[in-house]
């Protein structure tokens, strides 16, 4: 794992919702923006989004997928690709998907690893 990312995973007494913020500040931020703000009609915003506060199962597949559609989110459209992040084991995607949905205005609750699990077996 590049960036810093294997040397964030778990620190003794860390939450994860902390460790998501790290991995969220290397992976995402350079599109979603610190604040999570997005880029209008390229990389949708995270702030109080009903797709980020929606589906875990969709979120993080499109995680570890990425995306290349053109999507609806809050009735605006964003067409940039995402790249996929299967790279990014269990929990970091789960700690990172966590630190998103409690963040920004968003009142969802945490993604666990056991979840990315099986949405990375249904995958293969």
């Amino acid at each position: 794992m590049g960036c810093g990312l294997a040397s964030s995973a778990q620190k003794k007494g860390e939450t994860s919702t902390q460790r998501g913020q790290k991995i969220y500040q290397l992976v995402c931020l350079s599109c979603h923006m610190i604040d999570g703000g997005g880029v209008p009609h390229l990389n949708p915003p995270l702030i109080e989004s009903s797709y980020v506060q929606g589906d875990k199962k969709k979120l993080i597949g499109i995680v570890l997928n990425g995306m290349t559609d053109r999507i609806a989110i809050d009735d605006e459209y964003y067409s940039n690709n995402m790249a996929p992040h299967a790279d990014l084991n269990d929990l970091q995607i789960a700690d990172v998907l966590t630190y998103v949905r409690s963040n920004f205005g968003n009142k969802a609750g945490p993604v666990k690893a056991a979840e990315v699990k099986q949405v990375r077996a249904k995958k293969k």
